[in-house]
């Protein structure tokens, strides 16, 4: 009988969910200003985009991570399906909580399979469902609208409307953390519509683009945080955070920790940054240059499990 262990910050075990029908959404394209259009006949476009899905789940289970894959046949419409942590995470104790969305169509993300996996697979103690929020026009989508801060609790927030403030209340309140909000722009000075493009925790590192942070005061009050604890604070550049080096997430595997990212973001990492993260974890590539398109990266891709797995016989 083996109990698998799961790390608080950096979990051996994901769901991601295979495209088939993937393409940028342009529901959702007014405010993700990482989205781009593909000149490319949508076919192509959604062939490509499963052979990085693929490759991205091969190379995972090569690092020894539990990796549960969901194919979306695309009958439902679901173009940013790719992206199951903003639809749903999961909670040391065996909590898991089921969000609101702000577009109509990735609201049809959302599918009971996946939550009835999560309780057979592992022990799952409560599932708190925020969904109906959206009938009050409120939505939070999950850990792209907020990065957690799991060993210090704290829920770290960019104001948006993917983000509404009862919707995150709601959700600290019940599982324990401490929303911290704040305001942050782009190069252009648009409104960043999601947190988890613009910084990423893990065990003993954190990355965020603290430049785009626009109050002095709250920008030094998150660096502080960040830094309890002893992790060493990494600052990103605009260039950076443009090239998804934020949208990164920390795994354990057959030999430890490591960070998963997309080979885009790790290209457009400054040299003393890399080494600094290197110091730290190894960095692992994956390459979905076609998936980015649709405005997220390998974070957005993989939605941890922090859950205990139930016994095997």
């Amino acid at each position: 009988m083996q109990h698998r262990r799961n790390l608080l910050q950096a979990p051996d075990a994901v769901v991601m969910i295979r495209p088939h029908r993937f393409h940028p959404n342009p529901e959702t394209a007014a405010d993700n200003a990482f989205q781009r259009q593909i000149n490319v006949a949508q076919d192509a476009t959604a062939h490509q985009a499963r052979a990085e899905f693929d490759t991205a789940v091969a190379v995972l289970r090569t690092r020894g991570v539990t990796v549960h894959v969901f194919d979306d046949d695309g009958s439902r419409d679901t173009p940013d399906s790719v992206f199951p942590n903003n639809w749903f995470s999961t909670h040391v104790g065996g909590h898991v909580a089921i969000y609101p969305m702000h577009a109509p169509s990735r609201r049809r993300e959302r599918r009971a399979d996946v939550i009835e996996m999560l309780k057979t697979q592992y022990r799952v103690q409560d599932v708190i469902d925020y969904s109906g929020l959206e009938n009050d026009g409120l939505s939070l989508e999950g850990t792209g609208a907020m990065v957690l801060d799991h060993v210090g609790r704290i829920a770290y927030t960019v104001r948006s409307n993917r983000a509404d403030p009862i919707a995150l209340e709601r959700f600290c309140t019940h599982f324990g953390y401490e929303p911290m909000v704040f305001d942050a722009r782009d190069r252009q000075g648009r409104d960043v519509y999601h947190t988890n493009v613009l910084m990423c925790i893990g065990t003993d590192m954190a990355m965020i683009g603290l430049d785009m942070i626009i109050n002095p005061a709250r920008r030094a009050e998150i660096s502080d945080r960040l830094a309890e604890g002893g992790r060493d604070v990494i600052a990103l550049s605009l260039s950076e955070i443009e090239g998804f080096a934020g949208n990164a997430i920390e795994l354990s595997g057959h030999e430890g920790r490591f960070l998963a990212l997309s080979q885009c973001a790790y290209d457009s990492l400054s040299a003393d940054n890399r080494a600094r993260i290197g110091q730290s974890l190894p960095l692992v590539p994956l390459n979905v240059p076609t998936i980015e398109h649709a405005g997220g990266s390998v974070r957005c891709m993989i939605a941890g499990i922090h859950l205990t797995s139930r016994p095997t016989l």
